[in-house]
């Protein structure tokens, strides 16, 4: 099976610092593939390359067996690939429905939208709130109401309803458990296997063993600015997976990458 999201020999430096080194990267149709990796791995490096936040200086992304060049995460975006960041990218006092549409709204039909840049606001409203609806979120009763006044959960989960709403191809997840309580967090889960059950593959950066080996269908290993492994979650323990990120084991060559 040909990956949907691929990059080959992806390098990027600053100044003196490597932060990736020569590095491969595979996410395969409907997946959830975690990343992992030490602080200083590079893995946050590799997320931006794939993401359009940075240029790699060497090497290729492909996206469904096109090589795709990235200059800003909005190229990224038209292609199809969203990414809810750990802060999320929201502005608080806006509502869930502005937020779900910030940079993609909705213009009133005729003269009104094209001359007058008014908005259709009861289409993007009906959107906003069908798309909480196919995730189970609505919990949150009124889709007009400020992002502000949402816990943690349910801004995660406006964020990742966003992405999905427009991630047409890819959504990467950026810790999206870090901030939440142990409730938050299952819901926040839940959502994650509910994306990935609409056929939309899913790469997460997690540094949640537990979460990580709940729901992730494979694992890749980074580590000193290279993918070291991707290991399947039914064949390692979590020690295991620490152990190949620190280095104080190394994976079986089966599973090393190439």
């Amino acid at each position: 099976m040909e990956p949907i999201l691929k990059g080959r020999n992806l390098v990027k430096r600053y100044g003196k610092v490597t932060a990736l080194d020569h590095c491969d990267f595979d996410l395969m149709p409907g997946e959830i593939l975690a990343v992992i990796g030490d602080n200083g791995a590079g893995k946050s490096t590799l997320i931006k390359a794939v993401s359009g936040a940075v240029a790699p200086d060497e090497g290729e992304i492909w996206l469904e067996g096109r090589k795709v060049d990235f200059h800003s995460p909005i190229d990224a975006r038209e292609a199809g690939i969203e990414t809810v960041y750990q802060t999320l990218a929201m502005s608080p006092a806006l509502s869930i429905t502005d937020n779900m549409f910030m940079g993609r709204e909705i213009r009133r039909k005729g003269p009104l939208g094209s001359v007058f840049r008014m908005l259709d606001r009861p289409a993007m409203e009906t959107f906003a709130r069908d798309k909480l609806n196919e995730l189970g979120l609505m919990t949150i009763q009124n889709i007009n109401q400020a992002v502000e006044t949402l816990s943690g959960g349910q801004r995660q989960g406006v964020a990742v309803a966003r992405a999905a709403a427009f991630g047409s191809k890819v959504i990467i997840l950026d810790e999206p458990t870090a901030a939440l309580g142990v409730k938050e967090s299952r819901r926040v889960l839940e959502l994650i296997q509910d994306v990935k059950s609409r056929g939309i593959p899913i790469i997460l950066i997690s540094h949640n063993m537990p979460h990580v080996f709940e729901v992730a269908d494979r694992i890749h290993v980074h580590r000193l600015g290279k993918r070291l492994c991707v290991i399947d979650p039914k064949d390692y323990t979590m020690s295991d997976a620490v152990a190949f990120m620190t280095g104080a084991k190394e994976p079986p060559e089966q599973d090393r990458a190439a």
